[in-house]
């Protein structure tokens, strides 16, 4: 007899079996608002707006290699659990850190829908609450859309997407991956002898004004040289942040910066706001590492960055449809204008890469396998890499919820493997902030690592400062 429910997506499956003792796939983030607010009136508003979305209802059912979605009588109360957390000497901050590194090692109910609010009813004269979601329900950018859903004014949820727009990014994967393999490997068969090395020469350095067939196998060569620089990267440098993780977590987060400075700093130094505030993470882990005694000459972190990979049409599906770039930072270099172009340069030469692209697909195909086989595609990977890094843009206009003003937001995306570090910036109401999330064995403070955040945007901000402006004369 078949089992009611539907069918979750290869690359949901991969993210849903990643959970590891040290590790669990889930986006956690947290909302500060004041005034406070009542329980009562945060699960009518879950009721109301969440549980619209089906994956908000649905538990996972895990038959062999595969698994379902299936519908699941919700419980609001059982979701949104009340807490108060006790007075300590590092104050109601410190508190609240505390505890979301502890709830971001606690596994979410697999006979549930895997998610999870926790509202802090004493904290700093209002309320804060934490979400947990697994990220086999959604990734990041999705997210930002059920948050629009949830405040005050906020869009309502989407009506159920049809089963194949739901399985449109695996179909989008083969139309945009494999059929120009295929149609690669076609060329290359219909050419022979010196056509076959003329071929190859002009897939590599095509003339101008060339169209059609030849421009689908420049993009297919474009993507077998990705595919090499991703499977042949080397190890990135070993630092103290690198190694074998343990079973606990800590997380920090710095106070906001204003978003107009950012873009003041990257305008006059003709750089992206993403270029300063990588660099300005680079300059942090450098100078952590330093503190350490840690010689960091030449020493390089790699970094898998999130990238979308949504069709525009597909903007409001939940699910995964993203891929990864490595980004590799400079944390050895001093200098911060030294550094943050060489940031940009780095960044620039991300973009037009299919390595994310390439990434998508090796999620989907682990996502095919037995466990055993994907946990060996995936360390492949993993052991390359020191972080997992993402820039969410937020939004623009602070937010009510429940008539309180949302202060804060943040939020972390879970490592994986050994990866022991996740950095995380978030642009919210005219500011940016930087968290950080450190399994303890590898990052015992991660505060020590916010703390030298904004010195490091500061330098930035001082020789922007010193920059000659206006005309001359």
């Amino acid at each position: 007899m078949e089992r009611a429910g539907e069918n979750m997506s290869k690359v949901d499956t991969a993210w849903l079996r990643m959970d590891s003792a040290s590790n669990l796939m889930m986006i956690v983030g947290v909302w500060t608002v004041r005034p406070a607010i009542r329980w009562r009136e945060l699960c009518a508003r879950v009721q109301e707006r969440l549980l619209p979305y089906e994956r908000f209802r649905q538990r996972v059912e895990e038959h062999g290699g595969s698994a379902r979605w299936v519908e699941h009588e919700v419980d609001v109360a059982q979701h949104v659990v009340r807490e108060k957390l006790p007075r300590t000497r590092g104050g109601a901050q410190a508190a609240l850190q505390r505890r979301i590194g502890e709830l971001a090692m606690q596994p979410l109910d697999r006979g549930r829908p895997l998610w999870q609010l926790h509202l802090v009813e004493n904290h700093e004269g209002g309320s804060a609450i934490v979400f947990r979601i697994h990220h086999c329900i959604a990734d990041g950018i999705a997210l930002i859309g059920v948050t629009l859903s949830l405040v005050d004014g906020g869009q309502p949820p989407p009506e159920r997407a049809s089963r194949a727009e739901a399985n449109g990014a695996e179909e989008w994967l083969a139309e945009s991956l494999v059929r120009p393999l295929a149609a690669l490997v076609l060329k290359g068969l219909e050419a022979a002898g010196d056509r076959a090395v003329r071929s190859l020469h002009l897939l590599q350095r095509p003339s101008p004004g060339l169209k059609g067939p030849l421009d689908l196998a420049q993009g297919a060569w474009q993507l077998l040289g990705d595919a090499a620089a991703l499977l042949l990267m080397p190890d990135d440098s070993p630092t103290s942040l690198k190694g074998k993780p343990g079973g606990s977590k800590r997380v920090a987060w710095c106070p906001p910066l204003p978003l107009p400075e950012v873009k003041a700093i990257g305008k006059a130094l003709n750089c992206s706001i993403n270029d300063v505030l990588l660099s300005c993470v680079a300059g942090a882990l450098g100078q952590y590492l330093r503190a350490r005694g840690e010689d960091v000459e030449g020493v390089e972190i790699r970094a898998m960055v999130p990238v979308n990979l949504r069709p525009p049409q597909q903007g409001h599906a939940l699910g995964n449809h993203f891929g990864l770039a490595p980004l590799v930072l400079p944390v050895g270099m001093e200098n911060p204008i030294e550094r943050v172009y060489e940031v940009r340069r780095r960044m620039d030469a991300l973009k037009g890469s299919t390595q994310p692209l390439l990434a998508f697909a090796v999620l989907a195909l682990a996502g095919l396998l037995v466990k055993p086989a994907q946990d060996a595609i995936m360390d492949t990977f993993r052991s390359k890499t020191t972080a997992v890094m993402t820039n969410v843009p937020g939004p623009r206009e602070p937010l009510a919820f429940l008539g309180s003003t949302i202060e804060q937001m943040m939020f972390w995306v879970p490592q994986s493997g050994d990866i022991g570090l996740g950095v995380s910036i978030l642009s919210y109401g005219g500011n940016v902030q930087f968290g950080v999330m450190g399994d303890t064995q590898l990052c015992p403070d991660p505060q020590q690592i916010i703390d030298r955040f904004e010195p490091e945007f500061a330098k930035l901000s001082l020789v922007t400062l010193m920059l000659p402006w206006g005309d001359e004369g």
